[in-house]
């Protein structure tokens, strides 16, 4: 995990190796993701109920309630928390440089578009096959609940599937799952894989009806992008932290909403 994966300074004090060691640090990825953060959560409010809130942030707060934190603001307050936290655990400077923003977002971009790309290329597999998709096979990968009323809306729906999904499946539930697989006796490299892959099946699956009831029918070649999609962020999470793999899931889902 990411966590588990030291972050020295580098002795090499050019700007992308610093740029690479910087990025990965929780905090500069709280910065990064802080803006996205707040257009969803003052979206949600704006709009009301023709909002198109997230599903993990649906099941995050449902998990809050149900324990006794059912304040509106506890989420967005948690993982800012959650973000400081695990940044002062790593012991890591506090210190970033502003520039590194600006290269998150390139970089989150183009990761986005690889997805994309990938997504298309298994939508022309599929057709050779003579299959047909009941989607698009370019489909974004929130999960979704609400009466979206106008683009405006959807665009609110993703930013928040970027950062609660990504904070739902990645940052936090990752590194459950590889901490029991690996008391269970695996390798600490087995242990990430096996993290990895079913984590990624945990993600496909809660895009279909078995989860909720906004979600879409059962279909083999959007489960099984999905799933890719799943292992693509997991390993962006592990190697480029939080808020790369926020960001480029964030984009993915606006870019493949526009075709």
């Amino acid at each position: 995990m990411e966590g588990n994966l030291p972050i020295s300074e580098p002795s090499d004090h050019s700007w992308w190796t610093l740029y690479f060691a910087e990025t990965r640090r929780p905090a500069v990825s709280l910065a990064f993701v802080a803006p996205m953060l707040l257009v969803y959560e003052v979206g949600i409010l704006a709009f009301g109920p023709q909002a198109m809130r997230n599903g993990a942030d649906l099941w995050l707060r449902l998990f809050l309630d149900w324990i006794g934190f059912g304040q509106y603001f506890l989420l967005p307050i948690l993982t800012v928390f959650t973000l400081l936290a695990w940044h002062h655990l790593t012991r890591e400077p506090w210190r970033f440089s502003p520039r590194v923003v600006g290269g998150m977002l390139v970089e989150s971009l183009c990761f986005g578009i690889l997805l994309l790309g990938l997504a298309q290329f298994q939508g022309k597999l599929v057709e050779l096959s003579g299959a047909s998709w009941t989607t698009s096979p370019a489909t974004p990968l929130s999960v979704n609940s609400g009466v979206v009323a106008d683009q405006a809306t959807r665009l609110i729906g993703y930013f928040g599937a970027g950062i609660y999904e990504e904070l739902m499946f990645r940052l936090l539930l990752l590194p459950v799952v590889v901490g029991v697989v690996r008391a269970c006796g695996a390798t600490p490299n087995t242990s990430l894989l096996m993290g990895i892959v079913l984590t990624g099946l945990l993600f496909s699956a809660a895009h279909y009806r078995v989860f909720t009831s906004a979600g879409d029918s059962f279909e083999w070649f959007s489960f099984t992008f999905r799933f890719v999609a799943g292992i693509f962020f997991a390993v962006l999470f592990t190697y480029r932290g939080f808020g790369v793999t926020a960001g480029a899931h964030t984009l993915y889902d606006v870019m493949a909403a526009s075709l």
